[in-house]
C-alpha cells in the first residue's frame, strides 16, 4: 500500500513495499542511532524481513522509515522510526506514524507499544500515552548487545 502527502515543496510517498527500503540508508541510521548502535547489516536486514517496513520517500530517494512488529490482530510494536536530517521539521514524520497507526492491518489492534528517550512529543500528538500500569509490564534487555 502506498500513500502520497504533500507538504509546502515536499511530496513525500510512505509505502510498506519492502522491495523499497534503501539498507544502506536504513542501517547507516541505525548503526549511528542511540539505540541501535554498531548494529550490523545483516540484523537490519533481518529485522526487516521479521516486520512491516514502511518506507518514507521524497522524489523517489528514501527519507524515513518505520518498521512494526505485530500480530496484525492484538499487539503491535513500532521500532526504528527515523527521518534524516534535511527532511525533519516539515511534519514528515507526524504524518509517517499517523499512516501507520491508521493502516488497515494495525486499526483494529489493541495495544501500540514503542520506546523513545527524545521523541515523546512526536508520539504525544499521534496519540501515544505513557504506560498507565508500567507494574504490569516487564522487560530483558541485553546491554550494548551490538558492540563488538
Amino acid at each position: 500500500m502506498e500513500w502520497t502527502w504533500q507538504q509546502g515543496d515536499a511530496s513525500y510517498t510512505l509505502t510498506t513495499d519492502a522491495a523499497r527500503v534503501d539498507l544502506d540508508v536504513t542501517h547507516g541510521f541505525l548503526t549511528r542511532s542511540y539505540w541501535a548502535k554498531g548494529i550490523s547489516r545483516a540484523l537490519v536486514a533481518r529485522s526487516i524481513e521479521g516486520s512491516m517496513p514502511f518506507v518514507l520517500l521524497r522524489d523517489g530517494e528514501q527519507v524515513g522509515f518505520a518498521r512494526v512488529i505485530s500480530d496484525r490482530a492484538t499487539f503491535a510494536y513500532v521500532a526504528d522510526v527515523f527521518v534524516i536530517e534535511p527532511e525533519r521539521g516539515r511534519g514528515a514524520a507526524r504524518w509517517m506514524m499517523t499512516c501507520i497507526l491508521s493502516h488497515p492491518d494495525l486499526e483494529g489492534v489493541r495495544r501500540v507499544h514503542l520506546v523513545t528517550l527524545d521523541a515523546k512529543p512526536l508520539y504525544d500528538r499521534v496519540g501515544f500515552r505513557p504506560i498507565a500500569h508500567p507494574e504490569r509490564h516487564m522487560e530483558k534487555v541485553r546491554e550494548n548487545p551490538y558492540a563488538s
